[in-house]
């Protein structure tokens, strides 16, 4: 055994834990922005059903811009760490871009306020975590870890800050943005120390990577078949859970109470689905890729129909959990089927293409009209409804995923 290679195991080590840590911070921050975002825009700004969603459609319009600019620069610059920078950098400003520009803009103004937000928002906390992720998945397979097993430090992260947000934001939504931007420093510490390298082969392949070589992936007939689930059951999914911190508070006396309890809520749920990141790629293992996505996909559209069904604090904080369950199945199918499907060096451009920027595409377009149907129909009827359409593409996806690569015999 040569040095390099007896060196290797330690470098994923130590890759392994400031990935980790960074993780952690950076979904704390997103957890103490996003998490109360509806109820922020409300709340605090005034804002109807319909103006929401228009707000959280262009978040995701510039999100749908910024994902396929990410996935080609992850892919050229492979394990540099000039994604990771910017994401800290962007993170910091959270506190001054809110106060001092997004809710100022967005009471003036609101479509000038939506773009700037989108821009912010699209570029650091959805299109960003996608591009996170994305990394996370290519020093995993470098250096030999689960990507998931380091996920789990995000949610970690989310839940710890999710807990304490509703009753910080009763105090003054300020707080938790100003907490967001302090969560900076330590993903900056991470990456002062974070040397991760991938291998001359690597290296090569992501040189050699041309603009042509991701577009080609969408005249793929395979593309297409798992962009089925993708635009349709994920999408229908996030845009139901967009508003659904809203639709929760409104289960308790007061929205203040509702705030508090979602927030305690959230942090139950993301502390089991932490257990569920390390659990969920034997599971992937046991049933297969594709079955893991119809399975994932399948436990949201009960989530979906079940909140338009149950009524009460204790029934929607169970559909709420669920959540905990289908999302690790889901991140592990996922990065999975396009390995094993697609080519390695392709990998973020599928997954910031495929799944991020098909999220966003769905997301801007839904948006405004699901916002539009939560203030005339009511929540429920609205879920049904989304549930039903959810579950039309589900079975369609049951056919167009391709099947598992056969598996070399023992």
């Amino acid at each position: 055994m040569t040095g390099q290679q007896a060196s290797r195991p330690r470098e994923g080590m130590r890759a392994y834990g400031l990935l980790s840590l960074y993780m952690f911070a950076y979904f704390a921050a997103q957890a103490m922005s996003l998490a109360l975002l509806s109820n922020w825009l409300k709340t605090t700004l005034g804002l109807s059903g319909e103006q929401t969603g228009v707000v959280f459609s262009a978040n995701f319009v510039a999100a749908l811009c910024a994902q396929p600019l990410y996935g080609f620069i992850s892919d050229k610059v492979g394990l540099q760490r000039h994604i990771l920078l910017f994401l800290g950098l962007m993170v910091a400003a959270a506190a001054p871009f809110f106060i001092f520009v997004y809710q100022p803009l967005l009471k003036s103004d609101l479509l000038w306020g939506a773009v700037a937000g989108g821009a912010y928002l699209g570029l650091t906390f959805i299109a960003g975590s996608f591009a996170l992720e994305s990394y996370t998945d290519r020093a995993g397979r470098t250096y030999g870890f689960e990507y998931s097993r380091v996920r789990l430090w995000g949610s970690l992260g989310f839940a710890f800050a999710a807990y304490f947000s509703g009753s910080l934001f009763n105090i003054d939504p300020r707080i938790n943005l100003c907490i967001a931007s302090a969560t900076a420093l330590p993903m900056l510490l991470a990456l002062v120390f974070l040397k991760a390298d991938a291998s001359d082969t690597e290296r090569v392949a992501s040189s050699s990577l041309k603009i042509g070589d991701a577009t080609a992936v969408l005249t793929r007939p395979k593309f297409w078949g798992f962009m089925v689930l993708i635009l349709g059951v994920t999408n229908l999914y996030l845009v139901y859970d967009q508003q659904f911190p809203v639709y929760y508070a409104s289960q308790f006396a007061t929205p203040a109470l509702g705030r508090e309890m979602f927030g305690r809520l959230a942090s139950a749920q993301i502390f089991v689905e932490a257990g569920m990141l390390f659990v969920a790629p034997f599971i992937v293992n046991a049933i297969g890729i594709k079955r893991g996505l119809l399975l994932a996909s399948g436990i949201m559209i009960v989530r979906i129909g079940g909140s338009g069904l149950v009524t009460g604090p204790i029934a929607i904080s169970c559909m709420k959990m669920l959540h905990s369950i289908e999302l690790p199945i889901l991140a592990v199918s996922l990065f999975r089927y396009i390995a094993a499907h697609f080519e390695s060096r392709l990998a973020s451009t599928l997954y910031l293409v495929g799944v991020s920027f098909g999220h966003s595409l769905g997301l801007a377009v839904l948006s405004g009209p699901v916002g539009k149907s939560y203030d005339t129909l009511g929540f429920p009827r609205t879920y049904l409804l989304i549930a039903a359409c959810a579950l039309v593409f589900w079975i369609v996806s049951t056919f167009t995923l391709s099947r598992d690569p056969a598996r070399p015999a023992p």
